[in-house]
């Protein structure tokens, strides 16, 4: 599994309203692509949970091919045709579950990027992060829970989707738009080495 997202930070006066169309007119496009295990379809609104508006799909690959075939191809080259090109951010996949709620269609998704410490062994900070993961799988109202790492900048990334709003979970928080899926049951569960 890998882990891909880019934000598209918009002014504190751009109509959302143009991202909302954007992904309800092309959100269907992805959903049967291959190698691509999901992607959330992510938006954040400038205003009591969020300091910016801003348009960061978030994706979990099950297969390189996929993100490749993406990155180079029309998908992609729409994204920097609109918006021009973003830092895409890369992570491999370390972990990945089925939350208690996979059946639902999710209406939040969390990310949390965590840095380890240079005093911290990498393996210890993974271990740490792995039972964090499970723990957020099984929480009630979870769909997927996701974690990765940055090797380069020895980050970790907790993804999670819920069904509704989580209380008090750590993270930006994003309204998903859409959820396309075609191989999310290819998507390699639990523990990835």
């Amino acid at each position: 599994m890998h882990a891909m997202q880019y934000e598209i930070t918009l002014p504190a006066d751009y109509d959302m309203g143009i991202i909302r169309e954007r992904v309800a007119t092309r959100g269907h496009l992805l959903d049967a692509f291959p190698g691509l295990g999901l992607k959330a379809y992510l938006i954040r609104e400038r205003g009591e949970t969020s300091p910016v508006n801003q348009y960061a799909p978030l994706y979990l690959w099950s297969a390189p091919e996929g993100m490749n075939s993406f990155l180079w191809g029309p998908g992609f080259q729409g994204i920097v045709d609109d918006f021009g090109r973003p830092e895409v951010r890369h992570w491999t996949g370390l972990h990945y579950a089925e939350g208690a709620a996979s059946e639902a269609l999710p209406r939040t998704a969390v990310r949390r990027r965590e840095r380890i410490a240079d005093t911290v062994r990498p393996a210890a900070a993974v271990e740490a992060a792995l039972e964090e993961s499970r723990r957020l799988a099984g929480t009630p109202g979870n769909a997927a829970a996701a974690l990765a790492v940055d090797p380069r900048h020895w980050e970790l990334l907790h993804f999670t989707l819920w069904e509704d709003e989580p209380s008090g979970a750590p993270g930006d928080h994003y309204e998903v738009l859409h959820l396309s899926s075609p191989e999310r049951d290819r998507l390699r569960r639990g523990k990835q080495w």
